[in-house]
């Protein structure tokens, strides 16, 4: 049986780093016109491979710009009914770098401003001097 990826693997999984534009952008802006305002606003390389979303004044729009090997992607995304609900940042900030699990929240319709994510338990890693020595303390008493 296969077990669906959680949203952390989906986090570890992610090569490129994704940037938000926090202010408005006019959607008529085409790849040139945003590769600049990711060079301004989020003070990013646009042919670095990363992705940046930009989002429409009403908040019902998304377009999306990444850099493939030969030339721009650039993906819209419009909403019939209602706005995404993107995450809160700091004031005076103009971009915000976001995980693709919160991405793929904010596609799916997620209201991101109010989600907290919680510490999760994490086994330790052993070192392997560790596990060394207490494998051989259990075969020194087994002799004994």
């Amino acid at each position: 049986m296969m077990g669906l990826p959680s949203l952390q693997a989906l986090d570890r999984a992610q090569v490129a780093r994704i940037g938000l534009t926090v202010e408005a952008t006019d959607m008529r802006c085409g790849f040139y016109r945003l590769a600049e305002r990711v060079k301004v606003v989020i003070g990013e390389d646009p042919l670095s491979g990363h992705l940046f979303v930009f989002r429409s004044r009403r908040g019902d729009r998304l377009k999306m710009l990444v850099w493939e090997r030969d030339g721009f992607l650039l993906w819209y995304k419009r909403l019939e009914v209602g706005v995404f609900k993107l995450p809160r940042v700091g004031q005076g900030s103009r971009s915000v770098e976001l995980r693709a699990s919160k991405l793929a929240m904010i596609l799916d319709w997620i209201d991101v401003s109010k989600l907290k994510r919680m510490p999760r338990y994490e086994r330790a890693a052993r070192s392997n001097e560790e596990r060394i020595r207490k494998e051989k303390n259990s075969a020194e008493k087994i002799t004994m």
